[in-house]
């Protein structure tokens, strides 16, 4: 049975999530990259969980108690933000150099300002947690020799389990480097 409502923007088909997206404006920061199943999973779990405070909140209100009703529409804007800053997280690119978004810090380096963008094997943590496990990492080697933080790895909740994604973002990241950070 076709659904026609999925084919609507693209056509479908088993490889289309994997597909690289397209860049028509160089000039602003895209991300060269779907974001990964696990993270578009826990943000969805976040919103989940802010629909039913928010429910809760609601019926506080109507109780009577807005003292409380205000504490978990708090509560549930805060778990909302959270949620979106988390499909956020990641490497973007643009003619201007690349930017390193994390949960709570934003790193820009200038593509003048980046000797090499290269990816290397080192122990990277996995999902994010403290455990490391040997991997593959994309590192920016600044002018001046200051570390960054991985861009990416290939185990962290943008590509675990999907090395063919890993490769082709890592390998976009690299041929933007090479191309504005000479011109």
């Amino acid at each position: 049975m076709p659904l026609p409502f999925l084919t609507a923007d693209r056509a479908f088909d088993a490889n289309a999530e994997d597909s690289a997206l397209p860049f028509d404006d160089h000039d602003s920061w895209r991300r060269p990259y779907r974001p990964g199943p696990w993270r578009v999973a826990a943000a969805a779990t976040l919103l989940l969980l802010a629909s039913f405070v928010l429910l809760a909140a609601v019926i506080i209100s109507v109780a009577g108690s807005l003292s409380g009703a205000g504490v978990c529409f708090a509560l549930a804007g805060a778990v909302i933000v959270g949620a979106l800053r988390l499909l956020r997280v990641g490497a973007w690119v643009s003619r201007h150099g690349v930017r390193r978004v994390g949960f709570f810090r934003t790193t820009t380096v200038r593509w003048p300002d980046a000797v090499a963008v290269r990816t290397v094997q080192q122990p990277v943590k996995w999902l994010g947690f403290p455990r490391t496990v040997q991997g593959q990492a994309l590192v920016v080697v600044r002018r001046g020799g200051e570390p960054l933080a991985p861009l990416v790895t290939d185990h962290n909740a943008d590509f675990l389990a999907r090395s063919e994604a890993f490769e082709r973002a890592t390998d976009t990241i690299e041929a933007w480097g090479d191309e504005y950070r000479t011109g």
